[in-house]
């Protein structure tokens, strides 16, 4: 899990590992964990098919 582009540009280099990675901008923990959470199961289950998710405010992003 990360917010930093860095392990973005490492995963499309490499392809693992397994990244959710959080395209929120600025966001206070508070709203940002709320977010994680009322998104929990379609994370857990993106990730049984994919090795790279997004989250945005708007939208769990598949990347294939």
């Amino acid at each position: 899990v990360s917010k930093d582009t860095d392990f973005m540009e490492s995963y499309l280099l490499t392809g693992a590992p397994p990244l959710l990675l959080i395209s929120t901008g600025n966001i206070s923990n508070i709203d940002l964990e709320q977010l994680v959470r009322s998104n929990m199961v379609a994370i857990e289950t993106a990730f049984a098919e994919n090795q790279l998710v997004e989250i945005t405010r708007e939208a769990l992003v598949i990347h294939e």
